[in-house]
């Protein structure tokens, strides 16, 4: 009798998943809500993380994580942008330079963003004072990538710069920054807990 049961089993554990699922997506986002609160744009937070609630759990340390890692896609998205401005033709010279310096400050972004995201890695394994020094590595870094992302704006100064390329830039270097930002929160955040 057991053994005609059997077949169903898998239906019956698919079934039970699939009730299960969206308590757990829906405390998870709740948790990513309530953990974008304590940060500077928590509507961008909440739009950037919410796809990755399922991954995210309830946990600060994997929300940490997950923002480093929607922070890195962003700027190099945004690196890939400002390359393909290199290439535009009829850029005045000042125009073409502080799109090159653009360009390095993104390189340095993404650089500390990965770097920031391996360091992270360790956090799991350190305890005490490692943890300390794993998780200063990461704030300083990020930090560091978010200096570098608004410097991408100082050779745009001026009314002299003012137009479509200035205005498209700003438009990148403010949600990067803002979701630079937001990782930065989320980072001290976990950090606090810990």
């Amino acid at each position: 009798m057991a053994r005609k049961n059997l077949p169903l089993l898998p239906l019956i554990l698919s079934l039970i998943l699939h009730i299960a699922c969206p308590a757990e997506s829906a405390a998870s986002t709740g948790f990513i809500r309530a953990s974008c609160r304590a940060t500077e744009y928590p509507a961008v937070c909440f739009q950037s993380l919410s796809a990755y609630a399922t991954v995210i759990q309830n946990s600060p340390h994997q929300l940490a994580q997950t923002a480093l890692s929607v922070s890195l896609a962003r700027a190099q998205s945004m690196k890939g942008f400002v390359k393909k401005l290199t290439k535009f033709k009829g850029l005045k010279a000042r125009e073409y330079e502080a799109i090159r310096d653009c360009l390095d400050e993104m390189g340095d972004t993404v650089d500390q963003v990965s770097r920031s995201i391996q360091e992270l890695k360790y956090l799991v394994k350190g305890k005490g004072k490692d943890f300390l020094w794993h998780m200063s590595n990461v704030e300083t870094w990020v930090s560091a990538a978010l200096t570098d992302e608004n410097s991408c704006l100082d050779g745009f100064a001026g009314r002299a710069m003012d137009g479509k390329i200035k205005a498209s830039v700003k438009a990148w270097v403010t949600h990067v920054a803002q979701v630079t930002s937001n990782a930065l929160a989320l980072i001290n955040q976990f950090a606090a807990k810990y």
